[in-house]
């Protein structure tokens, strides 16, 4: 669900919700551009850091809807009027604010950096579209945008080729440059026209990279369980609905197939996988099809330098050249993370695939591999 539906909701239950978004971050500063929170009379939702800034923000929200914010049973009977043809709830005013916040002199937090908010206060009469704006977001690729100033709508971006009449050209180009792939997908504040203020690009939500784990046995459950709220889309493959939990996380989901190894050879490309099923051989059959393929972002197989080893020289025997050998990571998980219970392999290979995906780089092989393979080369 995308901020802009819980917005609306926290709008019908509590008549205005602020969007607090940090857009400039200089220095060392507890949050990057593009994180938010959205703050209501009684709730607050994610965080921009916490601390001396967070407690700040909050504040400064909640005045800012002091004398906008009708009663709950207010908005929501208001709403529901609505759905009976009666007038609708008011003009939609978009509300912003801009306030800056250099952490140390003005809130003696020692970290010293500089940051910049944006407050928008969202109310009943911005409601419609912002449930508008989430229905065309259903395009992963999506992109919201305004200016800093109040008054403008909300815009929503799924085309390279779009433009809009009041978009300054800098807007126009990371849209398309973001959209069309020339440009990472990251919120960024671009420069408005001449002596107006910059405009927020941002993506409706984050990317996520697509991890395939293959094993729902004790290290596969651990390593699903402490990925929640991680930047991946987590497919969790077995060859038995019986050897899933009871429960599948909301953000994860099970595949039963037959054949993992011939699943793995169909799906996209660039995707991380995780090795560690209950059979050395179908371990084997899933890495030699990944490998066969190679446009893989990550692979990587549990077990020890010794199980690495013998899959190398396997993998050689059935075709694999050298080169490709060193793209899979056996074992897993960061060094210097000890222990062998399945929570402690999973924290290891989660912050792994963390360091891998936020790098933004294909991995090479770790200090284990490298090493296994030369000895299998009599190097």
């Amino acid at each position: 669900m995308s901020w802009l539906t819980e917005a609306a909701d926290e709008i019908a239950r509590q008549g205005a919700v602020v969007r607090v978004t940090v857009v400039r971050a200089d220095g060392s500063t507890p949050r990057e551009v593009g994180a938010a929170m959205l703050v209501a009379a009684d709730t607050v939702c994610d965080t921009i850091g916490g601390g001396a800034l967070e407690l700040a923000a909050i504040s400064h929200a909640r005045t800012l809807t002091d004398g906008v914010r009708p009663l709950a049973h207010t908005v929501a009977e208001s709403l529901n009027r609505r759905g009976e043809g009666a007038d609708p709830v008011g003009k939609p005013q978009w509300q912003r604010d801009v306030r800056d916040f250099p952490l140390g002199p003005a809130l003696g937090q020692c970290c010293g950096g500089y940051v910049r908010l944006l407050f928008e206060v969202l109310t009943a009469c911005e409601r419609d579209d912002l449930i508008s704006a989430a229905g065309r977001c259903d395009e992963a690729q999506a992109l919201l945008l305004r200016p800093l100033a109040g008054g403008a709508p909300l815009h929503v971006a799924v085309d390279r080729r779009e433009h809009r009449a009041g978009w300054p050209l800098a807007v126009t180009r990371v849209v398309r440059d973001m959209l069309s792939g020339a440009r990472p997908q990251a919120p960024v504040l671009a420069r408005g026209g001449k002596g107006e203020p910059g405009w927020l690009v941002e993506p409706v939500s984050r990317r996520r990279h697509p991890l395939y784990i293959y094993g729902a046995g004790h290290v596969g459950r651990a390593l699903v369980r402490v990925l929640e709220d991680l930047p991946f889309t987590v497919t969790w493959v077995d060859t038995s609905a019986g050897r899933f939990p009871a429960g599948i996380p909301p953000y994860a989901k099970a595949e039963v197939v037959a054949d993992p190894a011939a699943f793995a050879g169909g799906v996209e490309a660039d995707a991380f996988h995780i090795v560690l099923t209950y059979s050395h051989a179908l371990d084997l059959a899933i890495c030699l099809s990944l490998l066969e393929r190679g446009d893989f972002r990550f692979l990587g197989l549990i077990g020890s330098a010794t199980k690495s080893a013998r899959f190398l020289k396997r993998l050689s025997d059935l075709g694999i050249p050298d080169g490709q050998l060193t793209r899979l990571t056996c074992p897993i998980g960061l060094p210097g993370i000890g222990g062998k219970e399945p929570t402690m392999i999973a924290l290891s290979v989660a912050a792994q695939l963390v360091q891998l995906a936020t790098a933004g780089v294909r991995p090479l092989a770790t200090d284990a591999t490298i090493e296994t393979e030369r000895q299998r080369r009599g190097a």
